[in-house]
């Protein structure tokens, strides 16, 4: 029998984590470091918010906001397969409009482990998106999920191709 020896440090307060900063800096950041140039400013989540929009600006404004949501979900990754959601081809469908958003999703099996938790961690990371102030996701089972939904990317990452 081996003899153990434990450490123990007492601690009055936890080192503050760093946060990650906002999905649309990152992606201005690394825009601006493969232009070679640092990021000019910090962007203003509020701008979209603040200012009247035109029918145009709407549309424009909708197809962007679907873009951001659609980076978003690409963040989140099926615990049991190294791919994202996104590119496995579970979502079917995204729609954003006047700051509601609507995700339209399936899982790999009905029996999946994380079909009670998958849902709500894809409406907390769409609800954390600049200009989305709500969120329904719909869980459908049909058409049922195959192999054929994934991108060429995911067959790759996974060695299909």
């Amino acid at each position: 029998m081996t003899d153990r020896n434990f450490e123990v440090e007492e601690v009055t307060q936890a080192k503050p984590v760093a946060k990650a900063p906002p999905l649309r800096a990152m992606v201005e950041a690394e825009a601006a470091a493969e232009a070679g140039a640092e990021a000019a400013h910090e962007p203003d989540y509020l701008e979209g918010f603040l200012k009247p929009k035109t029918d145009a600006a709407a549309d424009d404004a909708s197809t962007s906001l679907v873009e951001e949501i659609v980076a978003a979900l690409r963040q989140i990754h099926d615990p049991e397969i190294p791919v994202n959601i996104y590119d496995l081809g579970l979502i079917y469908n995204v729609e954003a409009d006047n700051g509601h958003a609507v995700v339209t999703m399936t899982l790999t099996t009905p029996s999946c482990p994380v079909a009670e938790s998958m849902p709500g961690e894809v409406e907390i990371r769409v609800c954390a998106v600049p200009g989305v102030q709500s969120c329904d996701v719909n869980l459908v089972w049909d058409p049922a999920w195959d192999p054929g939904k994934m991108t060429d990317e995911a067959r790759l990452e996974m060695g299909m191709l």
